[in-house]
Protein backbone atom coordinates (compact mmCIF):
# COMPACT_ATOMS: atom_id res chain seq x y z
CA UNK A 1 0.00 0.00 0.00
CA UNK A 2 1.48 3.41 -0.97
CA UNK A 3 2.03 6.12 1.60
CA UNK A 4 -0.51 8.36 -0.15
CA UNK A 5 -3.17 5.65 0.08
CA UNK A 6 -2.31 5.00 3.72
CA UNK A 7 -2.64 8.70 4.52
CA UNK A 8 -5.99 8.89 2.74
CA UNK A 9 -7.29 5.87 4.63
CA UNK A 10 -6.16 7.39 7.90
CA UNK A 11 -7.99 10.64 7.20
CA UNK A 12 -11.15 8.78 6.23
CA UNK A 13 -11.17 6.70 9.41
CA UNK A 14 -10.60 9.72 11.61
CA UNK A 15 -13.61 11.36 10.01
CA UNK A 16 -15.74 8.28 10.54
CA UNK A 17 -14.91 8.23 14.24
CA UNK A 18 -16.00 5.09 16.01
CA UNK A 19 -18.31 3.75 13.29
CA UNK A 20 -16.84 0.53 12.06
CA UNK A 21 -13.30 1.66 12.90
CA UNK A 22 -12.18 -1.62 14.46
CA UNK A 23 -12.91 -3.75 11.40
CA UNK A 24 -11.70 -1.21 8.90
CA UNK A 25 -8.40 -0.63 10.67
CA UNK A 26 -7.71 -4.36 10.76
CA UNK A 27 -8.65 -4.77 7.12
CA UNK A 28 -6.27 -1.99 6.05
CA UNK A 29 -3.49 -3.14 8.36
CA UNK A 30 -3.01 0.27 9.95
CA UNK A 31 -1.88 -0.21 13.57
CA UNK A 32 -1.58 3.54 14.03
CA UNK A 33 -5.38 3.82 13.81
CA UNK A 34 -6.03 2.14 17.17
CA UNK A 35 -6.73 5.52 18.77
CA UNK A 36 -9.48 6.21 16.21
CA UNK A 37 -11.61 3.55 17.87
CA UNK A 38 -11.76 5.49 21.16
CA UNK A 39 -15.01 7.37 21.82
CA UNK A 40 -12.86 10.29 22.96
CA UNK A 41 -11.76 10.95 19.37
CA UNK A 42 -15.32 11.91 18.50
CA UNK A 43 -16.34 13.39 21.86
CA UNK A 44 -13.38 15.77 22.14
CA UNK A 45 -14.25 17.31 18.79
CA UNK A 46 -17.87 17.94 19.79
CA UNK A 47 -18.35 18.33 23.53
CA UNK A 48 -17.82 21.55 25.49
CA UNK A 49 -15.45 21.79 28.45
CA UNK A 50 -13.96 18.36 27.86
CA UNK A 51 -10.23 17.79 28.12
CA UNK A 52 -8.45 14.71 26.74
CA UNK A 53 -7.24 13.61 30.17
CA UNK A 54 -10.75 13.69 31.64
CA UNK A 55 -12.27 11.82 28.71
CA UNK A 56 -9.60 9.13 28.71
CA UNK A 57 -9.88 8.76 32.50
CA UNK A 58 -13.59 8.06 32.10
CA UNK A 59 -12.48 4.68 30.69
CA UNK A 60 -15.66 4.17 28.72
CA UNK A 61 -16.34 0.65 27.51
CA UNK A 62 -18.53 -0.35 24.56
CA UNK A 63 -21.71 -2.19 25.48
CA UNK A 64 -23.67 -4.54 23.28
CA UNK A 65 -25.89 -1.56 22.38
CA UNK A 66 -25.58 0.15 19.00
CA UNK A 67 -27.14 3.24 17.49
CA UNK A 68 -29.09 3.28 14.24
CA UNK A 69 -25.86 4.03 12.38
CA UNK A 70 -23.95 1.33 14.21
CA UNK A 71 -22.05 3.43 16.73
CA UNK A 72 -21.36 1.71 20.06
CA UNK A 73 -23.23 2.92 23.13
CA UNK A 74 -20.54 3.38 25.77
CA UNK A 75 -20.84 2.92 29.53
CA UNK A 76 -18.79 3.13 32.70
CA UNK A 77 -19.51 1.43 36.02
CA UNK A 78 -18.14 2.90 39.24
CA UNK A 79 -18.79 0.81 42.34
CA UNK A 80 -18.29 2.45 45.71
CA UNK A 81 -17.49 0.70 49.01
CA UNK A 82 -20.45 -1.04 50.64
CA UNK A 83 -22.55 -0.02 47.64
CA UNK A 84 -26.27 -0.27 48.35
CA UNK A 85 -27.80 1.97 45.71
CA UNK A 86 -27.83 1.36 41.99
CA UNK A 87 -27.89 4.65 40.08
CA UNK A 88 -28.19 4.94 36.30
CA UNK A 89 -26.98 8.24 34.79
CA UNK A 90 -27.97 9.01 31.19
CA UNK A 91 -26.62 11.85 29.05
CA UNK A 92 -27.28 13.08 25.51
CA UNK A 93 -30.59 11.32 24.97
CA UNK A 94 -31.13 14.36 22.79
CA UNK A 95 -28.10 14.72 20.57
CA UNK A 96 -28.15 18.51 20.37
CA UNK A 97 -27.85 18.84 24.15
CA UNK A 98 -24.07 18.60 24.05
CA UNK A 99 -23.49 19.82 27.59
CA UNK A 100 -25.42 16.86 29.00
CA UNK A 101 -22.80 14.37 27.80
CA UNK A 102 -19.98 16.56 29.14
CA UNK A 103 -21.55 16.78 32.58
CA UNK A 104 -21.97 12.99 32.67
CA UNK A 105 -18.26 12.59 31.90
CA UNK A 106 -17.30 15.10 34.60
CA UNK A 107 -19.48 13.24 37.08
CA UNK A 108 -17.68 9.99 36.30
CA UNK A 109 -14.52 11.71 37.54
CA UNK A 110 -16.26 12.77 40.76
CA UNK A 111 -17.60 9.26 41.30
CA UNK A 112 -14.11 7.79 40.92
CA UNK A 113 -12.36 10.39 43.09
CA UNK A 114 -14.87 10.36 45.95
CA UNK A 115 -16.64 6.98 45.92
CA UNK A 116 -20.11 6.95 47.44
CA UNK A 117 -22.00 3.92 48.71
CA UNK A 118 -23.50 3.41 45.29
CA UNK A 119 -23.05 1.42 42.11
CA UNK A 120 -23.06 4.02 39.36
CA UNK A 121 -23.71 3.12 35.76
CA UNK A 122 -23.02 5.99 33.38
CA UNK A 123 -24.31 6.12 29.79
CA UNK A 124 -22.95 9.53 28.77
CA UNK A 125 -24.21 9.56 25.16
CA UNK A 126 -27.34 7.53 24.50
CA UNK A 127 -27.83 9.21 21.11
CA UNK A 128 -24.38 9.34 19.49
CA UNK A 129 -25.79 9.67 15.96
CA UNK A 130 -27.60 12.88 16.88
CA UNK A 131 -24.65 14.10 18.94
CA UNK A 132 -22.10 13.63 16.16
CA UNK A 133 -24.31 14.89 13.33
CA UNK A 134 -23.40 18.29 11.88
CA UNK A 135 -25.27 20.17 13.02
CA UNK A 136 -26.12 18.10 16.06
CA UNK A 137 -29.78 17.08 16.18
CA UNK A 138 -32.24 16.26 18.93
CA UNK A 139 -33.49 13.07 17.30
CA UNK A 140 -31.69 9.88 16.40
CA UNK A 141 -30.68 8.98 12.83
CA UNK A 142 -34.25 7.95 11.98
CA UNK A 143 -35.68 11.23 13.21
CA UNK A 144 -37.19 9.81 16.42
CA UNK A 145 -37.23 11.68 19.71
CA UNK A 146 -35.91 8.97 22.03
CA UNK A 147 -37.52 10.67 25.02
CA UNK A 148 -40.95 10.01 23.55
CA UNK A 149 -40.27 6.38 22.53
CA UNK A 150 -40.67 4.53 25.84
CA UNK A 151 -43.65 2.17 26.33
CA UNK A 152 -45.96 4.19 28.55
CA UNK A 153 -49.56 2.93 28.81
CA UNK A 154 -51.73 3.83 25.81
CA UNK A 155 -48.63 4.99 23.92
CA UNK A 156 -50.14 4.29 20.49
CA UNK A 157 -53.04 6.63 21.18
CA UNK A 158 -51.51 9.24 23.48
CA UNK A 159 -48.12 9.73 21.80
CA UNK A 160 -49.69 10.33 18.41
CA UNK A 161 -52.32 12.72 19.77
CA UNK A 162 -49.74 14.67 21.74
CA UNK A 163 -47.41 14.93 18.77
CA UNK A 164 -50.14 15.98 16.35
CA UNK A 165 -52.12 18.33 18.58
CA UNK A 166 -49.67 19.68 21.15
CA UNK A 167 -46.51 19.91 19.05
CA UNK A 168 -48.24 20.41 15.66
CA UNK A 169 -46.21 17.54 14.26
CA UNK A 170 -42.90 19.07 15.26
CA UNK A 171 -40.34 16.77 13.55
CA UNK A 172 -37.95 17.25 16.48
CA UNK A 173 -40.47 15.55 18.74
CA UNK A 174 -41.70 12.68 16.59
CA UNK A 175 -42.26 9.73 18.96
CA UNK A 176 -41.59 7.12 16.29
CA UNK A 177 -43.79 4.47 14.67
CA UNK A 178 -44.12 2.35 17.83
CA UNK A 179 -42.78 2.24 21.39
CA UNK A 180 -39.18 1.05 21.59
CA UNK A 181 -38.90 1.16 17.81
CA UNK A 182 -35.34 2.52 18.13
CA UNK A 183 -32.22 0.58 19.09
CA UNK A 184 -31.12 3.30 21.51
CA UNK A 185 -34.38 3.35 23.48
CA UNK A 186 -34.52 -0.46 23.42
CA UNK A 187 -31.02 -0.61 24.85
CA UNK A 188 -31.89 1.74 27.72
CA UNK A 189 -35.12 -0.16 28.38
CA UNK A 190 -33.18 -3.43 28.57
CA UNK A 191 -30.51 -1.81 30.73
CA UNK A 192 -33.15 -0.69 33.21
CA UNK A 193 -34.44 -4.26 33.42
CA UNK A 194 -30.92 -5.67 33.86
CA UNK A 195 -29.59 -3.12 36.30
CA UNK A 196 -32.81 -2.44 38.25
CA UNK A 197 -31.71 1.04 39.35
CA UNK A 198 -33.01 2.59 42.54
CA UNK A 199 -32.59 5.97 40.86
CA UNK A 200 -32.24 7.28 37.30
CA UNK A 201 -30.60 10.63 36.61
CA UNK A 202 -31.29 11.89 33.08
CA UNK A 203 -29.29 14.95 32.01
CA UNK A 204 -30.80 17.35 29.51
CA UNK A 205 -30.70 21.04 28.52
CA UNK A 206 -31.44 23.96 28.15
CA UNK A 207 -34.31 24.88 30.50
CA UNK A 208 -32.26 25.44 33.66
CA UNK A 209 -34.54 23.58 36.07
CA UNK A 210 -34.78 20.33 37.97
CA UNK A 211 -37.59 17.88 37.26
CA UNK A 212 -38.65 14.72 39.10
CA UNK A 213 -40.98 11.81 38.39
CA UNK A 214 -41.80 8.82 40.54
CA UNK A 215 -42.16 7.86 44.16
CA UNK A 216 -40.48 9.66 47.02
CA UNK A 217 -39.50 13.21 47.88
CA UNK A 218 -37.72 15.04 45.04
CA UNK A 219 -34.50 16.98 45.55
CA UNK A 220 -35.25 20.68 46.11
CA UNK A 221 -32.20 21.75 44.13
CA UNK A 222 -28.94 20.62 42.56
CA UNK A 223 -26.49 23.49 42.53
CA UNK A 224 -28.35 26.45 41.08
CA UNK A 225 -31.06 24.32 39.52
CA UNK A 226 -34.28 24.39 41.52
CA UNK A 227 -37.16 21.94 41.40
CA UNK A 228 -39.83 22.85 38.86
CA UNK A 229 -41.84 19.78 37.89
CA UNK A 230 -42.97 20.35 34.34
CA UNK A 231 -45.40 17.45 33.98
CA UNK A 232 -45.24 14.16 32.13
CA UNK A 233 -45.32 13.33 28.44
CA UNK A 234 -46.38 10.20 26.55
CA UNK A 235 -43.36 7.99 25.97
CA UNK A 236 -40.94 9.96 28.13
CA UNK A 237 -38.36 8.28 30.37
CA UNK A 238 -39.73 10.09 33.42
CA UNK A 239 -43.25 8.94 32.67
CA UNK A 240 -42.23 5.34 31.96
CA UNK A 241 -39.50 4.85 34.56
CA UNK A 242 -40.69 7.11 37.34
CA UNK A 243 -44.47 6.91 37.16
CA UNK A 244 -45.06 3.41 35.81
CA UNK A 245 -41.98 1.44 36.88
CA UNK A 246 -41.49 3.03 40.28
CA UNK A 247 -37.88 4.02 39.54
CA UNK A 248 -37.46 7.66 40.62
CA UNK A 249 -36.21 9.78 37.73
CA UNK A 250 -34.36 13.02 38.39
CA UNK A 251 -34.21 15.07 35.20
CA UNK A 252 -31.44 17.66 35.21
CA UNK A 253 -32.14 20.47 32.75
CA UNK A 254 -28.88 22.37 32.35
CA UNK A 255 -29.14 26.09 31.49
CA UNK A 256 -27.28 25.81 28.18
CA UNK A 257 -27.08 23.03 25.61
CA UNK A 258 -23.66 24.12 24.31
CA UNK A 259 -21.83 25.18 27.47
CA UNK A 260 -21.45 23.30 30.72
CA UNK A 261 -21.76 24.98 34.07
CA UNK A 262 -18.45 25.95 35.66
CA UNK A 263 -16.46 23.07 37.12
CA UNK A 264 -17.24 24.21 40.67
CA UNK A 265 -20.94 24.29 39.87
CA UNK A 266 -20.88 20.78 38.40
CA UNK A 267 -19.18 19.59 41.58
CA UNK A 268 -21.81 21.33 43.72
CA UNK A 269 -24.59 19.65 41.73
CA UNK A 270 -22.88 16.32 42.31
CA UNK A 271 -22.54 16.93 46.06
CA UNK A 272 -26.18 17.99 46.33
CA UNK A 273 -27.20 14.83 44.50
CA UNK A 274 -25.19 12.66 46.89
CA UNK A 275 -26.64 14.42 49.91
CA UNK A 276 -30.21 13.96 48.70
CA UNK A 277 -29.58 10.32 47.82
CA UNK A 278 -28.26 9.69 51.31
CA UNK A 279 -31.24 11.34 52.93
CA UNK A 280 -34.09 10.20 50.70
CA UNK A 281 -33.12 7.18 48.59
CA UNK A 282 -30.70 5.16 50.72
CA UNK A 283 -33.07 4.75 53.72
CA UNK A 284 -35.66 3.11 51.44
CA UNK A 285 -33.24 0.46 50.12
CA UNK A 286 -32.70 -2.79 52.02
CA UNK A 287 -29.09 -3.96 52.49
CA UNK A 288 -27.96 -6.31 49.74
CA UNK A 289 -24.89 -8.39 48.88
CA UNK A 290 -21.98 -6.61 47.18
CA UNK A 291 -22.69 -5.73 43.59
CA UNK A 292 -20.98 -7.55 40.78
CA UNK A 293 -20.25 -6.28 37.29
CA UNK A 294 -23.43 -7.51 35.65
CA UNK A 295 -23.54 -5.37 32.52
CA UNK A 296 -22.71 -7.43 29.45
CA UNK A 297 -19.70 -5.93 27.72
Amino acid sequence: MSERVRQGALALLLCLGSVGAHATARDLGLPTLARATSPCDAFLARLPNLQPRLCEAAALEPTEGRSVQGRPLYARDVIGPDARLRVLVVGAMHGDELSSASVALHWIQHAVQAPANAHWRFLPALNPDGLLARPARRTNARGVDLNRNFPTPNWKRDAKVYWEQRTRKDPRRWPGPSPLSEPESRFLHEEMARFQPHLIVSIHAPYGVLDFDGPGVPPPQLGRLFLDQVGIFPGSLGNYGGVHQGMPVVTVELPNAFRTPLDAEMRQMWMDLLRWMGERIAPTVAPSPPFRQDRPG
